[in-house]
């Protein structure tokens, strides 16, 4: 008896793609999906046309953290422009950071006028900033105990004096559900950081490289920032969910 292997999806930029054949097709409801899974199995699913909604229809965190953005904005992990748009079209200079080309390109059709393909480490050393995003929890691109800090220095060397870095993130502690309990308690035999997740994406037939994506409880996240300049100045919190302004001191 012959037996054929299983097929298995292609790596490629899953999330880029996800967001472009979203904004192509017209934003439908329940159609378009991230599907993230984590590195024990465990899978979750966020409707895509969430990424491409305006300040009317955010939660209250969000609407907290943009109240806070000041002066020329670089958008780490721009995405879709959720926040990049409606900080534009009401006047203000930002610029949207992204790895994803495809990411971009959907921020450039929705009206973004500067756009950077990379990571924080490859912009112009003379670019500088005022305010730093890091939304959508997107605090979790701190990654790790080793990467987190050094994240943090390179937004350092961008700042204009009394730069800010708004973000938001989620505290792990909080989590519902054993199986996250677990989890959590398998990183710390590890040696990992509790909220450090080990995570990929997948569109289709179409999945990203595995990454590491960090939530962290709200003193952890002080940890973090020990000698980059930054200290946390505002927090809110709403439920595991919470926002944070860190100032350079």
């Amino acid at each position: 008896m012959t037996t054929t292997q299983p097929l298995t999806p292609r790596t490629a930029d899953a999330w880029g793609q996800l967001l472009l054949d979203c904004h192509s097709a017209g934003l439908p409801r329940g159609t378009y999906h991230e599907i993230c899974e984590r590195d024990d199995g465990y899978i979750s699913a966020y409707d895509a046309v969430g990424f491409f909604t305006g300040p009317d229809t955010w939660p209250e965190l969000d609407r907290w953290a943009f109240d806070r953005f000041r002066g020329r904005v670089l958008d780490v992990g721009v995405g879709a422009g959720r926040f990049a748009v409606p900080f534009q079209d009401r006047g203000g200079e930002v610029v949207g950071l992204d790895v994803s080309a495809d990411a971009l390109e959907v921020c450039r059709s929705r009206g973004i006028t500067e756009t950077f393909l990379g990571t924080v480490d490859d912009l112009p050393e003379d670019a500088r900033f005022d305010t730093f995003l890091l939304l959508g929890r997107n605090l979790g691109l701190l990654e790790s105990r080793a990467r987190g800090p050094r994240l943090l220095s390179a937004l350092a060397r961008l700042a204009r004096p009394g730069a800010r870095i708004v973000g938001t993130g989620m505290d792990p502690y909080l989590l519902d559900g054993a199986q996250h309990a677990e989890y959590l308690a398998a990183n710390r035999r590890r040696g990992r950081m509790s909220g450090q997740m080990r995570l990929r994406l997948r569109h289709r037939l179409l999945v990203t490289d595995w990454f590491d994506y960090l939530f962290t409880s709200l003193p952890e996240l002080e940890s973090l920032t020990a000698d980059t300049g930054w200290r946390v100045t505002e927090t809110e919190r709403h439920g595991p969910d919470y926002g944070v302004v860190l100032t350079l001191a």
